[in-house]
């Protein structure tokens, strides 16, 4: 078997970053601050929001079931938010962070007066990072995290759901499914019966959406993640617009000096508010 350390590892986010711009992907995926050593994030308000949220409905499939919803959603939500209070959080001021607080606040009162699957038995897969080799002869493999699992026990099958936290019903990536279903179908032994989207500032409950073929998910997939492989071996990231583009130009921000240093995340990354406010549509679109 090939060593997974000298493996080219890919995922959702790492791909999407790459379609958008190569040098996008090369500064979120590969740069690392020369004095630090550390890869470079930017935090800013969407990001906090929708990792705050999800952190705190993603807590609920190690609870039993009948446990759950015995704590409010929202008392744990203001432990998990201490994490990105201010600048941690991209939050130019107090007002921009009670307002995204607040809307933290109305997505989580929402799921708990509807519950819907989040009520059933769910799969959990164990690994911190779930993954698998999506190619031993090409040496690459596939990572990434899914939202949550219910189970049908009556069928041995799960439900892939994942949660949408952004303003509008925009399904922000055609590699989102194909991939979920891939790393469920590999990384745990159970059927994936059905997939759904829950926009939880829109809907009282998940949209199912169309299942992605598991032969096709393999070979778009694989597709994609050699020209990652073959730019990473090149040293080749040229930005897609060819002088900065939205994906790209936030980060450019942080190596011109246009950004301020607020902390170290849990993966070892230096975070960064920008001097100037981003595009948050855009920024939200990444990440959920």
């Amino acid at each position: 078997m090939p060593d997974k350390f000298a493996a080219t590892w890919v995922s959702h986010s790492s791909m999407s970053d790459f379609l958008q711009c190569p040098r996008a992907y090369y500064l979120k995926n590969v740069y690392k601050d020369p004095n630090t050593g550390h890869k470079v994030q930017i935090v800013s308000p969407a990001l906090a929001l929708g990792s705050a949220v999800h952190e705190v409905i993603e807590a609920l499939s190690e609870t039993p079931t009948d446990k759950r919803f015995s704590k409010s959603l929202i008392e744990q939500f203001e432990v998990v938010w201490k994490k990105h209070k201010g600048k941690r959080g991209g939050f130019h001021d107090q007002a921009q962070e009670d307002q995204y607080k607040e809307q933290g606040h109305e997505m989580l009162r929402r799921v708990m007066k509807n519950p819907g699957p989040l009520k059933n038995l769910a799969v959990k897969i164990k690994a911190d990072l779930p993954q698998y080799w999506l190619s031993e002869n090409d040496e690459i493999i596939l990572c990434g995290k899914i939202d949550w699992l219910e189970y049908f026990p009556d069928r041995d099958s799960v439900h892939i759901i994942d949660f949408k936290t952004s303003k509008r019903k925009d399904a922000n990536s055609t590699l989102q499914l194909p991939i979920y279903n891939l790393l469920a179908s590999n990384t745990q032994r159970r059927k994936v019966e059905k997939a759904s989207y829950w926009f939880l500032r829109l809907e009282d409950e998940p949209e199912e959406q169309v299942l992605p073929d598991l032969s096709d998910a393999h070979e778009q997939i694989l597709t994609i993640a050699k020209q990652v492989k073959l730019a990473r071996k090149l040293e080749r990231f040229p930005c897609s617009q060819g002088t900065g583009c939205f994906a790209c130009r936030p980060m450019e921000e942080i190596l011109a000096g246009n950004a301020e240093l607020v902390g170290e995340n849990d993966f070892r990354q230096d975070m960064y508010i920008l001097n100037s406010p981003i595009d948050e549509e855009k920024m939200s679109s990444e990440i959920l």
